[in-house]
């Protein structure tokens, strides 16, 4: 079983940049992030490999705007999120998994934080 353990969330003006970061008890292959607004289903925000390339993957709605890293020997992931929007806010949750796909389907994932709240007013 993996721990993850969010941190870095909260309010910024439109624009602003936040970062957020994930502890994890343990290792895991991919490492991800999704978002569930309000009344909105979960969606995926981003994920990186465990592999020496670090092969990343972003939604259409971030790329070019947030950035995904991780620290394999400290088994933390980072998503640092720039020139931030009001449809960005949500609560985000930081994933692990043990699946070799770096993939953006929820199911894929096996280990989930308890989220962080991200709020960007307009």
């Amino acid at each position: 079983q993996v721990q993850l353990v969010e941190s870095g969330g909260g309010l910024v003006q439109a624009g602003g940049s936040l970062r957020l970061s994930c502890a994890a008890s343990g290792d895991s292959f991919v490492m991800g992030w999704f978002r569930q607004a309000p009344g909105k289903e979960r969606e995926f925000v981003a994920a990186v490999s465990r592999s020496a390339t670090g092969s990343t993957y972003y939604a259409d709605s971030v790329k070019g705007r947030f950035t995904i890293s991780r620290d394999n020997a400290k088994n933390t992931v980072n998503l640092q999120m720039n020139s931030l929007r009001p449809e960005d806010t949500a609560v985000y949750y930081c994933a692990a998994g043990r699946t070799s796909r770096l993939t953006n389907r929820a199911e894929w994932y096996d280990y989930w934080g308890q989220g962080t709240q991200v709020t960007v007013s307009s």
